[in-house]
């Protein structure tokens, strides 16, 4: 059963129709919208500040999210995955968003829509992502625009599998606690 922690009397809240694998753990301060869903050994951590997440968000396995202590909340817009153990920090995330696998998006990031963060790349503190383009590298810079086709291939394609993945799983934990 996942690990679903109240601390200092916040207790995390979920919208309809998510899924929360049995050794995730999400504590605190976080809201979490429609449709997400949040995999196999990821943290969700609104210990410290507070984490809000749109609808049609996936956190895939391994990945940690957290903020920073009374400074940079962690805010998550609608139809947003975070790839395998990736790392998202005191940020802002827009909606349409695509946070590769192993990458790290640090304190007081902008990432705005329709982005692309590439698998490992590292997101300096402060960075403000344009909107509609592809970040790459450590440092992570803007390495091209993102395509209407990589807009509906890859980041709403990711976004929608993983509202189908967890409609596998819907008898695996009846509803999160609300």
């Amino acid at each position: 059963m996942a690990t679903i922690l109240t601390v200092q009397g916040k207790e995390p809240q979920f919208g309809e129709n998510c899924f929360v694998a049995p050794n995730a753990t999400i504590v605190g301060d976080v809201i979490m919208g429609n449709e997400c869903s949040v995999w196999f050994n990821a943290v969700i951590r609104g210990d410290v500040h507070y984490i809000k997440m749109g609808n049609k968000v996936n956190v895939q396995d391994g990945a940690i999210i957290h903020c920073t202590y009374l400074k940079y909340p962690t805010q998550i817009g609608n139809n947003v995955s975070i790839g395998h153990n990736a790392m998202v920090h005191g940020c802002t995330i827009h909606d349409n968003v695509l946070i590769g696998m192993g990458s790290i998006v640090m304190d007081g990031c902008v990432v705005n829509s329709n982005s692309i963060i590439a698998a490992g790349a590292v997101v300096l503190e402060g960075t403000i992502v344009e909107a509609g383009s592809i970040y790459a590298g450590v440092p992570a810079k803007k390495v091209k625009a993102v395509s209407e086709e990589l807009i509906n291939g890859e980041i709403n394609r990711i976004s929608n599998n993983y509202v189908k993945y967890a409609s596998w799983f819907e008898h695996a934990n009846e509803s999160p606690k609300k």
